[in-house]
Protein backbone atom coordinates (compact mmCIF):
# COMPACT_ATOMS: atom_id res chain seq x y z
CA UNK A 1 0.00 0.00 0.00
CA UNK A 2 1.28 3.42 -1.01
CA UNK A 3 0.99 5.19 2.35
CA UNK A 4 4.73 6.67 3.20
CA UNK A 5 4.51 10.93 2.88
CA UNK A 6 1.16 11.52 2.96
CA UNK A 7 -1.47 13.66 3.92
CA UNK A 8 -2.65 12.55 7.42
CA UNK A 9 -5.60 12.85 9.54
CA UNK A 10 -5.86 15.83 11.92
CA UNK A 11 -8.78 13.99 14.31
CA UNK A 12 -6.00 11.33 15.02
CA UNK A 13 -5.30 11.49 19.38
CA UNK A 14 -2.28 9.85 20.70
CA UNK A 15 -3.20 8.68 24.25
CA UNK A 16 -0.16 5.83 24.63
CA UNK A 17 2.37 6.09 27.04
CA UNK A 18 -0.36 8.36 29.60
CA UNK A 19 -0.35 5.20 32.31
CA UNK A 20 1.62 2.05 32.94
CA UNK A 21 0.67 -0.83 30.60
CA UNK A 22 1.32 -4.74 30.78
CA UNK A 23 4.26 -5.93 28.76
CA UNK A 24 3.25 -7.70 25.89
CA UNK A 25 2.21 -11.59 27.27
CA UNK A 26 4.02 -14.06 26.18
CA UNK A 27 2.90 -17.20 24.16
CA UNK A 28 -0.57 -17.63 23.62
CA UNK A 29 -2.01 -14.58 25.48
CA UNK A 30 -3.56 -12.96 22.12
CA UNK A 31 -5.51 -16.32 21.71
CA UNK A 32 -6.38 -16.80 25.69
CA UNK A 33 -7.89 -13.05 25.10
CA UNK A 34 -10.20 -14.17 22.17
CA UNK A 35 -11.26 -17.27 24.12
CA UNK A 36 -12.40 -14.99 26.80
CA UNK A 37 -14.33 -12.37 24.20
CA UNK A 38 -16.28 -15.68 22.50
CA UNK A 39 -17.43 -17.10 26.23
CA UNK A 40 -18.52 -13.68 26.75
CA UNK A 41 -20.80 -13.33 23.60
CA UNK A 42 -21.73 -16.83 24.23
CA UNK A 43 -23.22 -15.92 27.91
CA UNK A 44 -24.79 -12.76 26.11
CA UNK A 45 -22.83 -9.95 27.53
CA UNK A 46 -22.71 -6.94 25.28
CA UNK A 47 -19.07 -5.38 23.42
CA UNK A 48 -18.60 -3.62 26.99
CA UNK A 49 -18.68 -6.00 29.26
CA UNK A 50 -16.66 -8.43 27.53
CA UNK A 51 -13.95 -6.03 26.66
CA UNK A 52 -13.60 -5.32 30.53
CA UNK A 53 -13.86 -9.13 31.02
CA UNK A 54 -10.79 -9.32 28.32
CA UNK A 55 -8.76 -6.80 29.86
CA UNK A 56 -9.31 -7.92 33.68
CA UNK A 57 -8.26 -11.64 32.35
CA UNK A 58 -5.19 -10.29 30.61
CA UNK A 59 -3.73 -8.51 33.30
CA UNK A 60 -4.17 -11.60 35.83
CA UNK A 61 -2.63 -13.30 33.30
CA UNK A 62 0.76 -12.39 34.75
CA UNK A 63 0.33 -9.61 37.22
CA UNK A 64 3.73 -9.18 37.65
CA UNK A 65 4.83 -8.53 34.07
CA UNK A 66 4.91 -4.81 33.68
CA UNK A 67 6.58 -2.23 32.23
CA UNK A 68 6.49 1.71 32.86
CA UNK A 69 6.26 3.55 29.95
CA UNK A 70 7.64 6.97 30.02
CA UNK A 71 5.01 10.60 28.84
CA UNK A 72 5.03 10.67 25.23
CA UNK A 73 6.75 7.33 24.11
CA UNK A 74 5.50 6.30 20.83
CA UNK A 75 4.37 9.70 19.64
CA UNK A 76 5.26 10.25 16.01
CA UNK A 77 6.15 6.84 14.76
CA UNK A 78 5.54 4.79 11.81
CA UNK A 79 2.26 3.70 13.51
CA UNK A 80 1.08 6.74 14.35
CA UNK A 81 1.75 8.05 10.60
CA UNK A 82 0.08 4.93 9.08
CA UNK A 83 -2.96 5.15 10.93
CA UNK A 84 -3.16 8.39 10.23
CA UNK A 85 -3.19 8.41 6.28
CA UNK A 86 -5.25 5.66 6.16
CA UNK A 87 -8.03 8.05 8.36
CA UNK A 88 -7.59 10.93 6.16
CA UNK A 89 -8.23 8.63 3.28
CA UNK A 90 -11.47 7.31 4.75
CA UNK A 91 -12.71 11.40 5.82
CA UNK A 92 -11.71 12.44 1.96
CA UNK A 93 -13.80 9.50 0.05
CA UNK A 94 -16.67 9.63 2.60
CA UNK A 95 -16.73 13.46 2.41
CA UNK A 96 -17.09 12.85 -1.33
CA UNK A 97 -19.40 9.98 -1.70
CA UNK A 98 -21.78 11.79 0.56
CA UNK A 99 -22.36 14.79 -1.37
CA UNK A 100 -22.74 12.39 -3.91
CA UNK A 101 -25.06 9.88 -2.99
CA UNK A 102 -26.72 10.96 0.30
CA UNK A 103 -29.29 13.18 0.15
CA UNK A 104 -28.48 16.42 1.81
CA UNK A 105 -25.48 13.95 3.39
CA UNK A 106 -22.20 16.24 5.45
CA UNK A 107 -19.56 13.91 6.33
CA UNK A 108 -18.40 14.47 9.91
CA UNK A 109 -15.65 12.33 10.43
CA UNK A 110 -15.11 10.18 13.53
CA UNK A 111 -11.86 11.11 16.38
CA UNK A 112 -9.67 7.88 16.22
CA UNK A 113 -7.67 7.46 19.91
CA UNK A 114 -4.59 5.41 19.47
CA UNK A 115 -3.50 3.88 22.93
CA UNK A 116 -1.78 1.11 24.85
CA UNK A 117 -3.22 -1.49 26.82
CA UNK A 118 -6.50 0.27 27.56
CA UNK A 119 -8.14 3.20 28.02
CA UNK A 120 -11.61 4.60 29.35
CA UNK A 121 -13.70 5.54 26.39
CA UNK A 122 -18.08 6.23 26.72
CA UNK A 123 -18.65 2.85 25.68
CA UNK A 124 -16.76 1.46 28.67
CA UNK A 125 -13.28 0.51 29.07
CA UNK A 126 -11.24 0.49 25.63
CA UNK A 127 -9.11 -2.49 25.72
CA UNK A 128 -5.88 -3.92 23.28
CA UNK A 129 -7.63 -7.38 24.03
CA UNK A 130 -10.85 -6.62 22.19
CA UNK A 131 -8.68 -4.91 19.17
CA UNK A 132 -10.13 -2.01 17.56
CA UNK A 133 -13.62 -0.97 18.24
CA UNK A 134 -15.70 1.68 17.34
CA UNK A 135 -17.78 3.92 20.42
CA UNK A 136 -21.01 4.93 18.91
CA UNK A 137 -21.65 7.22 21.94
CA UNK A 138 -18.63 9.25 21.67
CA UNK A 139 -18.41 8.57 17.94
CA UNK A 140 -14.79 7.58 18.31
CA UNK A 141 -12.44 4.72 17.08
CA UNK A 142 -9.90 3.16 19.35
CA UNK A 143 -7.00 1.19 18.11
CA UNK A 144 -3.79 -0.09 20.16
CA UNK A 145 -1.61 -0.80 17.24
CA UNK A 146 -0.28 -3.73 18.93
CA UNK A 147 -3.18 -5.70 17.70
CA UNK A 148 -1.97 -5.52 13.88
CA UNK A 149 1.15 -8.00 15.13
CA UNK A 150 -1.44 -10.37 16.69
CA UNK A 151 -3.08 -9.54 13.31
CA UNK A 152 -0.14 -10.62 11.37
CA UNK A 153 1.23 -13.52 13.99
CA UNK A 154 -1.58 -15.51 15.28
CA UNK A 155 -4.58 -14.55 12.78
CA UNK A 156 -2.11 -14.68 9.81
CA UNK A 157 -3.54 -11.60 7.66
CA UNK A 158 -0.01 -9.52 7.67
CA UNK A 159 0.53 -6.76 5.59
CA UNK A 160 -0.38 -2.67 5.40
CA UNK A 161 -3.41 -3.04 3.62
CA UNK A 162 -4.88 -5.79 5.98
CA UNK A 163 -4.10 -2.87 8.67
CA UNK A 164 -5.95 -0.84 6.14
CA UNK A 165 -8.96 -2.65 5.79
CA UNK A 166 -9.52 -3.19 9.72
CA UNK A 167 -9.54 0.72 10.03
CA UNK A 168 -11.71 1.34 7.35
CA UNK A 169 -14.29 -1.09 8.75
CA UNK A 170 -14.41 0.71 11.75
CA UNK A 171 -14.94 4.33 9.78
CA UNK A 172 -17.72 2.34 8.25
CA UNK A 173 -19.56 1.85 11.53
CA UNK A 174 -19.41 5.42 11.33
CA UNK A 175 -20.64 6.05 8.39
CA UNK A 176 -23.55 3.60 9.89
CA UNK A 177 -24.37 5.86 12.72
CA UNK A 178 -24.33 8.98 10.71
CA UNK A 179 -26.93 7.12 8.13
CA UNK A 180 -29.24 5.63 11.20
CA UNK A 181 -28.48 2.41 10.60
CA UNK A 182 -26.74 1.73 13.79
CA UNK A 183 -30.22 2.62 15.59
CA UNK A 184 -31.86 0.03 13.76
CA UNK A 185 -29.88 -2.82 14.93
CA UNK A 186 -29.88 -0.95 18.44
CA UNK A 187 -33.58 -1.93 18.69
CA UNK A 188 -32.99 -5.56 18.04
CA UNK A 189 -31.54 -6.07 21.21
CA UNK A 190 -33.36 -8.50 23.23
CA UNK A 191 -35.69 -9.35 20.44
CA UNK A 192 -34.19 -12.53 19.56
CA UNK A 193 -32.91 -11.00 16.61
CA UNK A 194 -30.33 -9.43 17.74
CA UNK A 195 -27.30 -11.87 16.77
CA UNK A 196 -28.61 -11.67 13.27
CA UNK A 197 -28.99 -8.03 13.21
CA UNK A 198 -25.80 -7.88 14.47
CA UNK A 199 -23.78 -10.16 11.55
CA UNK A 200 -26.28 -7.77 8.75
CA UNK A 201 -24.14 -4.76 10.81
CA UNK A 202 -20.79 -6.20 10.47
CA UNK A 203 -21.09 -7.35 7.11
CA UNK A 204 -23.02 -4.07 5.66
CA UNK A 205 -19.34 -2.73 7.38
CA UNK A 206 -16.94 -5.18 5.44
CA UNK A 207 -19.16 -3.90 2.34
CA UNK A 208 -18.33 -0.03 3.12
CA UNK A 209 -14.81 -0.39 3.65
CA UNK A 210 -14.94 -2.26 0.36
CA UNK A 211 -16.47 0.70 -1.18
CA UNK A 212 -13.91 3.16 0.54
CA UNK A 213 -10.94 1.01 -1.26
CA UNK A 214 -12.61 1.39 -4.40
CA UNK A 215 -13.06 5.02 -4.29
CA UNK A 216 -9.90 5.13 -2.91
CA UNK A 217 -7.71 3.49 -5.43
CA UNK A 218 -9.46 6.10 -7.91
CA UNK A 219 -8.50 8.89 -5.89
CA UNK A 220 -5.30 7.99 -4.81
CA UNK A 221 -3.94 5.28 -6.21
CA UNK A 222 -2.88 3.02 -3.28
CA UNK A 223 -2.86 -0.52 -4.03
CA UNK A 224 0.35 -2.22 -4.78
CA UNK A 225 0.41 -5.79 -5.59
CA UNK A 226 -0.79 -8.58 -3.06
CA UNK A 227 -2.79 -5.44 -1.79
CA UNK A 228 -6.14 -7.11 -1.84
CA UNK A 229 -5.45 -10.55 -1.23
CA UNK A 230 -3.85 -9.20 2.29
CA UNK A 231 -7.42 -7.64 2.77
CA UNK A 232 -9.17 -10.73 1.83
CA UNK A 233 -6.95 -12.64 4.62
CA UNK A 234 -7.86 -9.92 7.18
CA UNK A 235 -11.68 -10.75 6.25
CA UNK A 236 -11.26 -14.38 6.27
CA UNK A 237 -9.19 -14.70 9.61
CA UNK A 238 -11.81 -13.00 11.88
CA UNK A 239 -15.22 -14.75 10.47
CA UNK A 240 -17.29 -16.38 13.39
CA UNK A 241 -16.71 -19.72 12.72
CA UNK A 242 -12.43 -19.25 12.59
CA UNK A 243 -12.81 -17.97 15.75
CA UNK A 244 -14.98 -20.34 17.41
CA UNK A 245 -12.90 -23.09 15.77
CA UNK A 246 -10.13 -21.79 17.01
CA UNK A 247 -11.16 -21.00 20.49
CA UNK A 248 -13.28 -24.13 21.31
CA UNK A 249 -12.74 -26.49 18.50
CA UNK A 250 -16.42 -26.03 16.84
CA UNK A 251 -19.01 -24.01 15.33
CA UNK A 252 -22.21 -22.45 16.80
CA UNK A 253 -23.92 -20.38 13.69
CA UNK A 254 -26.51 -19.04 16.77
CA UNK A 255 -23.85 -17.08 18.77
CA UNK A 256 -22.20 -15.65 15.40
CA UNK A 257 -22.44 -12.01 15.17
CA UNK A 258 -20.01 -10.60 12.63
CA UNK A 259 -20.99 -13.54 10.12
CA UNK A 260 -18.35 -16.21 8.82
CA UNK A 261 -15.16 -16.08 6.91
CA UNK A 262 -16.92 -16.47 3.72
CA UNK A 263 -19.62 -13.84 4.99
CA UNK A 264 -16.88 -11.23 5.58
CA UNK A 265 -14.93 -11.78 2.30
CA UNK A 266 -18.17 -11.89 -0.13
CA UNK A 267 -19.40 -8.10 0.95
CA UNK A 268 -15.94 -6.69 0.98
CA UNK A 269 -15.00 -7.81 -2.08
CA UNK A 270 -19.22 -6.81 -3.47
CA UNK A 271 -18.06 -3.33 -2.01
CA UNK A 272 -14.65 -3.19 -3.41
CA UNK A 273 -16.14 -3.93 -6.81
CA UNK A 274 -19.36 -1.57 -6.75
CA UNK A 275 -17.91 1.81 -4.78
CA UNK A 276 -21.76 2.27 -4.63
CA UNK A 277 -23.05 3.24 -1.31
CA UNK A 278 -26.73 2.96 -1.67
CA UNK A 279 -25.71 -0.75 -2.21
CA UNK A 280 -25.19 -1.19 1.38
CA UNK A 281 -28.88 -1.47 2.07
CA UNK A 282 -29.55 -4.86 0.23
CA UNK A 283 -28.24 -6.15 3.56
CA UNK A 284 -31.07 -5.34 5.62
CA UNK A 285 -33.56 -6.60 2.14
CA UNK A 286 -32.63 -9.87 1.97
CA UNK A 287 -33.12 -12.74 3.75
CA UNK A 288 -30.55 -14.08 5.98
CA UNK A 289 -29.44 -17.23 4.40
CA UNK A 290 -28.94 -15.14 1.52
CA UNK A 291 -26.27 -13.18 3.18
Amino acid sequence: MRWKGREQSENVNDRRGMRRAPAAAAGGGGILVIVVMLAAMYFGFDQRQAAQIANQVQQLADPNDRQAVAPGAGINDEAKEFISVVLRDTEKVWQKLFREQVRGGEYEPPQLEIFSDSTESRCGMASAATGPFYCPTDRSIYIDPSFFEQLHRELGAPGDFAQAYVIAHEVAHHVQKILGIMEEVERARGTGEQNRASVRLELQADFLAGVWAHHAEKQFQILESGDVEEAIRAANSIGDDRLQKLAQGYTIPERYTHGTSAQRVKWFKAGLKSGNLSEARKLFELDYDQL
